[in-house]
């Protein structure tokens, strides 16, 4: 059964990867010219940078299994987890779970022992409910509801939170962000780990997989609608072209004239191509006008139409030398701050400093917000080498806001044969790399079990 994928981003990429492993008919569509999505390179005066900076820890294990498959794993450099920003750092040492997280509380740099103490109490009260909230909240609620100091929750969880979900604590879903912190924190200490990639994203994905697929990817090809042509039954004796005929019919019932259904088939408006099978891989926004001629689709629709958005802003600075970071990420304040990460491995002297969701930054002049990071980044390094260049990137779609009780659709849909795609879709994860990825691959399983 051939198989159409729209849309060449993470999940996309993942669901592509996995069906053509398995050896089913499959083609990409990407309106743009390079795969990747919002996770992609950028070229910039004869560097390749990424989009936005993307943060990975070690429990994503389908980004990881896709990175193995393209062969790009080993451009991921893995270190124990370490949150640093000024007066406050917390470093888990390399101890089996769940000491690790003890002993990194213990020593973490900037909490007091109540504050310590209040941390672990709520690592444990989450533990004894297996992380599963009654009902789903505000972060921030949930916090205060388990007697969590303000100075604790701007050093530690507001971080985590801005960091994980893209969406400030007073607003972001408790229940996600549970998710999150049993799968880092609490996880085991390997899944704790970061994952920093040292390559710029297109090479560490896009290009890998454009690589592999070959000639299954249709670059440049913008799908602007789709049309279902229902399943429908062949009275005995109807002449059926092999290519609608299920694959367990013999020879025999086709010659006793068998009354057998055909398979729904997809239109696909752009490319003017056709598939028995489609995976919507597109960014979310992109839904309402794909789905427009599919009425059954239209509570999705509607949901998603509902989303708002966060942004990702990334200030990019190359440098005449390289900054001394005491650690490749590190955070430039309490609480709704951005992060600084220093990126040499991308060109000598590169930093890429970012801030998470919406706020006043991003209706600032660009030249006074580049102002305001080179000074917390020099009060946190100390004197800067000569600035060479700088670029910002911003995002402003980046990510869906992860608010409680969110209406996240399934992977699989009304239609039949139709499925979805994306960092969206219902699962534990809010927007993120592993989601989508996690989300493609699970759409690939189930077109292989039909």
């Amino acid at each position: 059964m051939s198989v159409a994928i729209i849309g060449g981003g993470w999940a996309g990429i993942a669901c592509a990867v996995e069906l053509a492993d398995a050896g089913r008919p499959v083609t990409l569509y990407e309106a743009a010219k390079q795969l990747g999505g919002r996770g992609r390179g950028v070229d910039w005066n004869g560097i390749r940078i990424d989009n936005g900076q993307h943060l990975m820890i070690g429990a994503y294990g389908e980004t990881l299994r896709l990175l193995h498959r393209l062969g790009t794993a080993h451009l991921l450099e893995r270190r124990p987890l370490r949150l640093q920003v000024p007066g406050f750092r917390l470093a888990l040492p390399r101890l089996p779970a769940p000491l690790h997280l003890a002993t990194g509380l213990l020593l973490a740099r900037g909490l007091s022992l109540a504050e310590k103490w209040a941390a672990a109490r709520f690592m444990q009260a989450l533990q004894a409910i297996h992380y599963r909230l009654p009902e789903d909240l505000p972060a921030a609620t949930l916090l205060h509801r388990h007697r969590q100091p303000p100075a604790l929750i701007a050093k530690l969880w507001a971080p985590i939170c801005i960091a994980a979900l893209n969406t400030p604590v007073e607003a972001a879903s408790a229940q996600v962000f549970c998710n999150v912190l049993r799968d880092s924190l609490a996880g085991s200490r390997a899944d704790s780990d970061l994952l920093m990639n040292r390559a710029d994203l297109g090479s560490l994905a896009g290009d890998a997989a454009l690589a592999q697929l070959g000639p299954r990817v249709s670059l440049g090809e913008k799908v602007t609608g789709i049309a279902a042509r229902p399943p429908r039954m062949l009275k005995p004796g109807a002449l059926v072209a092999p290519a609608s005929m299920p694959a367990g019919l013999s020879d025999a019932g086709k010659d006793a004239g068998a009354t057998v259904e055909t398979r729904a088939c997809f239109t696909l408006t752009g490319p003017e191509q056709s598939a028995e099978q489609v995976v919507l891989a597109v960014h979310p926004s992109r839904l309402p006008a794909l789905l427009a001629d599919l009425p059954e689709m239209a509570d999705i629709s509607n949901a998603v139409a509902g989303f708002t958005w966060q942004p990702i802003l990334t200030l990019w600075l190359r440098f005449a030398t390289p900054p001394v970071f005491p650690f490749p990420m590190l955070g430039l304040g309490d609480g709704h701050a951005p992060w600084a990460f220093e990126r040499r491995d991308l060109a000598p002297g590169l930093v890429a400093i970012v801030m998470s969701a919406d706020g006043p930054h991003i209706g600032q002049p660009a030249e006074q917000l580049r102002d305001e990071y080179l000074d917390l980044l020099a009060q946190a390094l100390g004197p800067l080498p000569a600035l060479l260049d700088w670029k910002t990137i911003t995002e402003k779609r980046a990510t869906w806001s992860c608010i409680p009780n969110l209406p996240r659709p399934d992977n699989t849909t009304p239609v039949p044969g139709l499925y979805l795609a994306g960092d969206y879709t219902a699962g534990d994860y809010p927007a993120t790399l592993e989601g989508a990825v996690a989300s493609g691959v699970k759409c690939a399983r189930l077109i292989l079990q039909t």
